[in-house]
Formats: C-alpha cells, structure tokens, sequence
C-alpha cells in the first residue's frame, strides 16, 4: 500500500478551505479552526478518510468494477488524464456532457460518430469527398475528440466515479447518485459531504493537493488491478484443479463399473457349469482325498 503522511498533506497546502462566509456547515467536523476569514481543515482527519478512501478504492477495484477519474477545472485537468492513463482507467478532463452515465446508450452513439470520422480519414473515404465537407468532418471530429477522449473506451458504466470539486461536476456526482454508482471525491469546505459516499476533506484548488491526492487514488487502482489478476488466476486454477478432479473420480467410476461387470460375467459362467461337470469336479476331489 502506497502511504501519505500528515506532513505530505500540509505541505501540499491541503488544509487550506475556502473564505469562512462560503463555507458548508455540514463541513464543520472537518474544519480545524478559522484563521484569517479562513478555515482550516482539520487534515489528521483527513489523512483517516484518505486511507478510508484508498482501501475502499482497492477493493472495489478488486471486485473487477472501473474507475472513471472526473476533473474539468484547470488545476484539475492535466491530472486527471495522465492519472488516469497510468492506471488504465476513463476520465472526463473536458467539458461533462449531461447525460454521460444516465444517457449512456447516446454518449455510445456519439463515440461510434467519432470512430466512423476517423475510419474514414483511413480509409480513403476523405479523398472522395469535397474540401469543404472535409473541413466540417475534421472540425466535427476535434471537437469530438476533445470532449470524448477520456470515454471512448468506455465500453459500460464505471463501477466507480472518483471527483474533484463536487460544486464544480455536479451533474456528473448527481447521476452517479441517481444509478447508484459510489463517488469518492476531494471535499472542500464549500462543499455538501452528503453527495458523495467517500469523501476526502481538502483544498480542491491548489494545484500540489489535487496532483498529491489523485495521484494517491490512481494507486489505489493499480493496487486493486493487482489483486483482481489474482483474483482472476486463483478462480481459474481452482476452476481446472475441479475439472481435474471430477475426470479423476469419472475415471473412478468407470473402473468400477467394468469390474463389477466381469464379476458379474463370472458368477454368470459359474452358474451356468453342467450339472455333470461339476459331480465329476466333486468325485475328482472326493478321491484326491
């Protein structure tokens, strides 16, 4: 298990909330203290709900359920994608299309719209066509990609969906919510603790904190990545060590029947001895007495 440490955490500015006029009251078991019109995160508790977070993380990942990593801000964004790269998962890093999760079958359509683009790029198709319509498949297509990168692998709902800024992607949080998808997410002092199911109180602006806390996640994926491929390979040992082990006791069975079946052939051939053959094996053996 990856480990982060109370001074990581202070380091990277994660105690700092927002102005104390902004804040969330349901945010104040989680506040420190108020410091200059400001609040103070209380980040030993942070710190509990973050490795809360990254063992839930593990073993939901473990379980075979996705990940879909969702961060438009600007501090967000760059992290978000290669985060989500490196553990093999989807993101949204761009602008949330409403409908993403809830409207999955036409967020499908329009990835299959992007796809057929580019086969045509490929395929020759755009040398046939005239420069103008060209232009507006290309432009069609950036626009596309830009927004549908993160998700064009994304063959079914994630099984999880991992946030940062709750104000910021509420939509996104609000239909995992509405499909019963759990949201981990960075929760700010601003923000509503009730809309997510694991949450970790933090400084969801500054830049050091974002990177230090989705990276961490990410982690938590491959970790839990690691123990579903040892999930996967137990599952098919035990499921060949079964296999081998019923066409032993076939083979068991097997053998017996064919034993009990000469036997039977046997006590057939025995009872089926003349009468006269078997007084003269009885006076062949009164007389060796």
């Amino acid at each position: 298990m990856a480990t982060l440490e109370l001074t990581h955490l202070i380091e990277a500015g994660a105690h700092f909330g927002h102005l104390t006029r902004r804040w969330n009251p349901k945010m104040k078991p989680f506040i420190f203290m108020e410091k200059n019109g400001i609040h103070i995160i209380d980040l030993k508790k942070s710190l509990g709900l973050l490795n809360q977070s990254y063992q839930q993380m593990v073993e939901s990942v473990s379980q075979g359920n996705t990940v879909l990593f969702v961060g438009t801000k600007k501090q967000a964004k760059g992290v978000i994608e290669s985060e989500a790269k490196r553990c093999g998962m989807n993101w949204v890093s761009e602008r949330w299309l409403g409908g993403m999760l809830t409207n999955f079958s036409t967020i499908r359509k329009s990835v299959k719209r992007l796809q057929n683009i580019e086969k045509q790029e490929t395929d020759g198709t755009f040398e046939k066509i005239t420069k103008k319509e060209r232009l507006f498949l290309t432009r069609e297509r950036d626009k596309l990609k830009k927004i549908l990168e993160g998700v064009e692998t994304m063959g079914k709902l994630p099984g999880v969906v991992f946030v940062v800024d709750i104000k910021k992607e509420d939509i996104a949080v609000k239909e995992a919510k509405r499909l019963n998808i759990p949201v981990f997410a960075i929760v700010d002092t601003n923000c509503d603790p009730d809309d997510v199911n694991y949450m970790i109180p933090a400084n969801d602006d500054a830049v050091k904190t974002i990177e230090l806390i989705v990276k961490h996640m990410a982690d938590a994926v491959i970790e839990g990545l690691a123990k579903f491929k040892e999930r996967r390979a137990e599952e098919v040992a035990d499921r060949e060590r079964a296999r081998k082990e019923h066409h032993e006791e076939s083979d068991q069975t097997e053998e017996k029947k064919v034993s009990k079946k000469h036997l039977k052939r046997k006590d057939r051939k025995e009872e089926n001895i003349p009468e006269e053959k078997k007084d003269a094996e009885e006076t062949e053996t009164s007389s060796e007495n």
